[in-house]
């Protein structure tokens, strides 16, 4: 771009320039009870309900399954190394690792069910804080508007 084609260009931008703030956005769509608008991002207690349910059956069922063939593996590691085969380290080896990654699995279920209550009023607290930082701004750009017709 030549320095003359830039120094156009900003002299058409001064002339099309406002003193008033612009800012794109969505018509303003009231809820039924006067709050903000609930936004696009949508959450029904029944679904968060559903994968909190979910979360419960899985930590349940693994708690109880999950460690089946604990005794077994043990006796079975225990058996041969007795015997003097490497082999009885590797499967103790994978019991705990197996046993680390149960209890991982557990912790995650766990803390997926019991905070599915706490989502669905987070989100609509971050929607109401949004809403009013979004509405200051309104009214700021009011207040510069405000100044420049004095």
């Amino acid at each position: 771009m030549a320095w003359e084609e830039w120094e156009q260009l900003k002299t058409e931008a001064a002339g099309q320039s406002s003193d008033a703030m612009q800012l794109n956005q969505v018509p303003d769509e009231q809820d039924p009870g006067g709050g903000p608008p609930g936004g696009d991002l949508k959450v029904s207690q029944q679904d968060l309900a559903a994968v909190g349910d979910a979360a419960f059956k899985l930590f349940d069922k693994l708690g109880k399954d999950g460690r089946d063939a604990w005794s077994v593996s043990q006796s079975a590691a225990r058996d041969l190394r007795t015997q003097g085969f490497d082999l009885g380290d590797a499967i103790d080896h994978v019991q705990d690792r197996w046993e680390k990654q149960l209890k991982t699995l557990l912790d995650a279920c766990a803390h997926i069910s019991n905070h599915m209550d706490f989502t669905q009023n987070a989100h609509a607290g971050d929607e109401h804080y949004i809403y009013g930082v979004v509405s200051s701004i309104a009214t700021l750009d009011e207040g510069f508007t405000e100044r420049t017709q004095r």
